[in-house]
């Protein structure tokens, strides 16, 4: 266990006026930047509410935040890392590193202009890295998404966009870090029936034919996708209109999976949906093969969608893992200085 870092509970509850900013709110609690009094550090500060499956939640996602620390304690692997943790009146804080904006945020506030090329290779090869080192030590994140993915720094510069006809924002450095342990799931634990946010969730995970780290693959490929895009791949929120747009976007859903499924989503192994009604012409006129989202014909745009391809693959069994990724060809064009591992490690990785 982390001591208690007595100074900060002193420096926010005693001294509001250090809390600079509110980075962000969800139902856990709150998310604030603050600067410790003693080395004016800056930092972000998760004050969790006093509510028992928050706490819990907090507790689990210390442990897992722990576990990874003692594995890179230098921070090699891109996870946010946790600085200290205490608990204030029921209400558990963790203070983090201070970062950027996330993924998402930026490409909100930039009218959700997708990212270059080589920024979408960039971001994708340092999650893939990060999460396989989760894989590798035996947990599944379980909640990856744009908002959990952070830029240590978001500065950004104006560069004129010909297709926009206006300036767009785009972002100096592409270093990112991993957020948001609170899901994450070790091997050995209870595995909740549901997992992910609902656009990123994979799908077995909706047809409840329980999940493992390729979960967290399917969720990079809906990722990278919508970086590339700046939209979102599946946007719903009913598991059969989801199920629906995966056929429409990936094909039919196999057999095999569909039999094996409880839910009352299929009808003799095919999915009961109507492509008549209202929701039906919705993901007609909204969802296409995924082939037909690539915007340039080239051997890059062929590589990222073939990448994206085989993330998105149904059966989690078949679908490509992230040391497989990470050897991708879409990936063999990052440039040196962005390459991460030991030459050992990598080849080590080529070997097992």
């Amino acid at each position: 266990m982390l001591k208690k870092c007595n100074n900060l509970i002193f420096d926010y509850f005693s001294f509001t006026d250090r809390v600079l900013a509110t980075l962000g709110e969800g139902t856990f609690g709150k998310v604030v930047k603050v600067k410790d009094l003693q080395t004016d550090e800056l930092m972000a500060l998760k004050i969790i509410k006093n509510v028992e499956k928050y706490r819990e939640a907090a507790k689990l996602e210390i442990n897992a935040l722990n576990k990874i620390s003692e594995k890179d304690s230098e921070g090699k692997h891109l996870c946010v890392k946790m600085l200290n943790w205490f608990d204030y009146h029921g209400h558990m804080c963790i203070a983090f590193e201070m970062l950027g904006l996330s993924v998402f945020d930026f490409l909100k506030d930039n009218n959700y202009q997708p990212y270059t090329l080589e920024q979408v290779r960039h971001i994708s090869y340092q999650l893939c890295y990060s999460v396989k080192f989760l894989h590798d030590n035996k947990l599944t994140h379980t909640d990856l998404k744009p908002e959990n993915i952070l830029f240590v720094d978001s500065d950004y510069d104006m560069a004129y966009n010909n297709k926009k006809k206006r300036d767009v924002r785009r972002v100096k450095q592409t270093d990112v870090r991993l957020i948001d342990f609170g899901s994450a799931t070790f091997d050995h634990e209870h595995h909740s029936t549901i997992v992910s946010t609902r656009h990123y969730r994979a799908p077995e995970v909706i047809l409840e034919l329980g999940w493992a780290q390729p979960c967290d693959v399917w969720s990079i490929g809906c990722i990278i996708f919508e970086l590339y895009l700046g939209i979102t791949l599946f946007q719903t929120h009913d598991n059969r209109e989801h199920l629906a747009m995966m056929e429409r976007i990936l094909g039919v859903i196999p057999y095999r999976m569909a039999r094996k499924s409880k839910t009352k989503y299929f009808y003799h192994g095919k999915l009961d949906w109507d492509v008549k009604s209202s929701a039906g012409r919705y993901v007609r006129e909204n969802c296409k093969p995924l082939s037909r989202y690539q915007t340039v014909d080239d051997e890059d745009h062929r590589q990222l969608f073939d990448l994206i391809n085989r993330m998105l693959e149904y059966d989690p069994s078949e679908r490509i893992t992230l040391a497989e990724a990470l050897r991708h060809p879409f990936f063999t064009k990052i440039p040196t200085h962005q390459r991460l591992g030991t030459s050992r490690e990598r080849s080590h990785s080529l070997s097992r």
